[in-house]
């Protein structure tokens, strides 16, 4: 297993959005395929699933007035909150797309607050985008027309693309990364912190393409694509390469740093924890993959933690920040731990 076990016992069909949670020492992530947000506590394996109405892209921990309040969650069909954990979800925007082709995916709040969230195109076109809400100042409950108090704001940022994921900012808050998955490349921009605007994109690190003839169980040699991602202290760059069972570290000029192999086909994304920041944890994905895989990769669909701790540690996660209660709207689905 070259330093990894499986966290707990909780087998997920698509694991993304992991982060860890200093206040409680545990491990959050969504299972997307799965419609569900979990929590571990690495020291006892202990697991809790909170079933959701829908597929969730990311999660993020919230903020109001500078005391924690619960969750934001990208779900298929708009950005909840809730207020605790397994509580009532209160829709706070609709993203501007259609729910039927296109879903929430990867996503995280900048250091400022603001929750981005990038999506996926079903079809397999280039109509996903990438979305920054920032939450309403306090006494603006704005109104659709539908009788569904949104406080929060939709921004666009960029769009034409496939599939969004590995958003992430280095420490100093200067650049931003992400990639389009299917184009095999990151991308970092100069990003203003106060603004929250991103500049035009710069390739950080091109990989190279997926071979014509490469199936699951071929022969032929594939590194994989990059997905979920995350930034240490020193600001290098960790990205987890789907299809391609590996973790790679780049500089912050792109230089590979180091590349771990997995016990996995598909590592999803990549979060750094633990008592000093220092863990590993990657989420993992089983979801339409051929039964063949599956069996000679039991670990598939399993949170996996390195045992050895890496030399930097990670950043804290952001929470979405707001300065106003959440109005009396919640989904029509009740939603619940268990």
């Amino acid at each position: 297993m070259n330093g990894w076990k499986a966290l707990g016992h909780e087998v997920c069909e698509l694991g993304e959005s992991p982060f860890w949670q200093v206040q409680d020492q545990r491990l959050y992530w969504v299972d997307i395929a799965g419609c569900a947000a979990l929590r571990a506590d690495p020291l006892t394996g202990a697991t809790e699933r909170w079933q959701l109405p829908n597929e969730p892209g990311c999660m993020a921990p919230a903020e109001t007035a500078g005391v924690e309040s619960g969750w934001v969650l990208a779900l298929r069909d708009g950005i909840y909150r809730a207020t605790h954990w397994g509580g009532a979800l209160t829709c706070i925007a609709r993203l501007p797309y259609d729910p039927a082709t296109q879903r929430a995916n990867d996503g995280k709040c900048d250091p400022q607050g603001r929750f981005w969230v990038g999506t996926r195109d079903e079809q397999g076109g280039t109509a996903a985008a990438m979305y920054r809400l920032d939450a309403l100042p306090a006494g603006d409950h704005r109104n659709d027309g539908n009788s569904s108090l949104r406080p929060a704001t939709v921004h666009k940022m960029w769009g034409d693309a496939g599939t969004l994921n590995g958003l992430a900012w280095s420490p100093d808050q200067r650049t931003l990364y992400s990639a389009d998955t299917p184009t095999h490349r990151i991308d970092q921009r100069d990003w203003n912190a106060q603004t929250g605007d991103p500049g035009a994109p710069r390739i950080l690190h091109a990989f190279a393409p997926k071979p014509q003839d490469w199936q699951a169980d071929s022969e032929t040699p594939y590194g994989g694509r990059p997905d979920g991602a995350a930034v240490d202290a020193e600001g290098n760059y960790w990205c987890a390469l789907y299809e391609g069972g590996r973790v790679v570290q780049l500089s912050p000029a792109g230089a590979l740093l180091r590349e771990i192999v997995l016990p996995v086909v598909c590592p999803s994304m990549v979060c750094l924890g633990g008592a000093d920041g220092r863990t590993l944890f990657v989420t993992t994905a089983r979801h339409g993959r051929p039964a063949s895989e599956l069996a000679r990769t039991p670990l598939a669909g399993r949170v996996l933690v390195l045992d050895t701790p890496v030399r930097a540690p990670g950043l804290a996660v952001n929470p979405f920040r707001e300065s106003h209660p959440l109005p009396a709207w919640s989904h029509p689905e009740s939603s619940r731990a268990i």
